[in-house]
């Protein structure tokens, strides 16, 4: 039987707001970092979460609110700043981290992504928060398809 928090950290809304705790963590470590392999390593680490994440959005969650709230302005928006999120990430994944442009290029992919997480904490979960969506199952969903996207190809 689930508890109360089980139940709170299968929550949709809660996975993905955790997404961004962590994104936002490995931004503020590449901030500090000065080794050029460290920084490489972070970058690599920002794009597979960032990747990840808007897999699941744009394959179960994003559908989901469709459904229940409507909004598909809000969706359209979120998928554009997805697809320009990974054209900045295109540039810097797999690259060597050599100087003022590719730290630039960092600093904006941070700044867009707090953009995106702005709108969809102070928009888009209320929204869904207050619909019929089942948080919970959806949760479990994209739980379940991150599992399947981190096991190693064969």
């Amino acid at each position: 039987m689930q508890t109360p928090s089980d139940i709170q950290h299968n929550n949709a809304v809660a996975l993905l707001e955790a997404d961004h705790q962590a994104v936002n963590k490995l931004f503020k470590q590449y901030e500090k970092a000065t080794e050029t392999d460290n920084k490489k390593e972070l970058v690599s680490k920002i794009c597979a979460e960032l990747s990840l994440h808007a897999q699941v959005e744009e394959e179960i969650f994003y559908p989901q609110f469709k459904l229940a709230v409507g909004d598909k302005p809000m969706i359209a928006e979120a998928i554009v700043e997805h697809s320009t999120l990974t054209d900045l990430m295109a540039q810097v994944e797999g690259k060597q981290p050599d100087g003022e442009m590719f730290d630039a290029k960092i600093k904006v992919l941070a700044e867009y992504v707090q953009h995106h997480v702005k709108e969809e904490e102070t928009e888009m979960f209320p929204k869904a928060k207050k619909s019929k969506m089942d948080l919970e199952k959806i949760g479990m969903e994209i739980i379940a398809r991150k599992t399947a996207l981190k096991k190693p190809k064969k």
